[in-house]
């Protein structure tokens, strides 16, 4: 009996250790992933790239142990759609990269970027996103990027190359997540929050991103929460709830309701919307992938500009 009652202590235990391994946060921390980086249904996701100054030759040198790699700007997590850059790209295609990977459906995904700046840290939210986009919940982020985890210099660093064994990952994608340029201007028209996470010289009309954009100003009615904010002192880390609430009052943006997320490309839209929906935890929040890339380019599609310097 007392075997019995030991061989159940123990079961639970180690099921219980199983249940912790999985992440029930959007965002991890450095102590979280030394704990679990190499457990059996984790795939831990290095995409540093060249927008954080870094390629595969730093994942080469030295990444969190058992990492996996794929450069968010060269492997395919974003492609030209109508001839629109930076765009969710077609299902299957996003599929068979995700399967190449090592991921499958029953994957917890936990993804890391450098860590630097919220530029650097919109590469891990984009990829978040876009699994949630797919249907998968299973995904966190590692606030502070690999830049955190590298700061104790306690922590074990692997080199060479991890090569992951291909699965297969089924997306399921979720529409409602995902308003086109038509429904964007519906919610326009009836009112629904805009939020332009540009910076605010863009969001004015002052300057844009002339490879992307073709008009400048921001769409009727947005509100400016810049990229900059979101991040402590535009770093690595994601600020506070707290601090964050604050902010998006000074910014006028409500805690609630309906909102949609833009910016040049969708990228820096992503960081508005992971600190809404997953941080501040409004799951009415989306994102225009489209963003001013697609709107600017029809001239059909209004656009106010703020300061005019032309």
């Amino acid at each position: 009996m007392k075997r019995i009652l030991f061989l159940t202590v123990v079961w639970l235990a180690t099921a219980s250790a199983t249940a912790f391994a999985v992440a029930d946060s959007p965002l991890v921390d450095t102590n979280w992933i030394k704990q679990n980086s190499c457990k059996p249904g984790i795939v831990v996701l290095d995409i540093r790239n060249q927008l954080d100054g870094h390629s595969k030759i730093d994942y080469l040198r030295g990444h969190i142990p058992c990492a996996i790699y794929s450069d968010y700007m060269k492997d395919g997590w974003r492609a030209k759609v109508n001839n629109i850059p930076g765009m969710l790209p077609p299902i299957p295609q996003i599929e068979k990269l995700i399967g190449s990977l090592g991921i499958d459906d029953n994957s917890h995904v936990v993804i890391y970027s450098a860590g630097s700046n919220a530029l650097d840290m919109g590469s891990a939210t984009r990829v978040y996103w876009t699994f949630k986009v797919l249907g998968h919940d299973d995904v966190s982020i590692l606030n502070g990027g690999y830049a955190a985890y590298e700061a104790d210099k306690a922590n074990k660093i692997e080199t060479g190359m991890n090569q992951p064994k291909p699965k297969a990952f089924v997306a399921k994608f979720r529409k409602d997540m995902y308003p086109t340029e038509a429904d964007v201007e519906k919610a326009r028209k009836s009112g629904v929050l805009l939020v332009d996470n540009r910076p605010n010289d863009q969001y004015l009309g002052v300057n844009r991103t002339p490879a992307a954009v073709k008009r400048n100003g921001t769409i009727p009615g947005a509100k400016n929460l810049p990229e900059s904010w979101l991040t402590d002192n535009n770093g690595g880390k994601f600020r506070s709830a707290a601090e964050l609430e604050k902010l998006y009052k000074d910014a006028g943006v409500p805690l609630k309701g309906e909102e949609i997320n833009f910016c040049n490309t969708g990228h820096w839209a992503s960081l508005g919307w992971f600190v809404s929906s997953e941080v501040l935890g409004n799951k009415l929040a989306k994102v225009y992938d489209g963003s001013m890339a697609e709107w600017s380019a029809d001239p059909k599609a209004p656009i106010e500009q703020k300061i005019k310097v032309e």
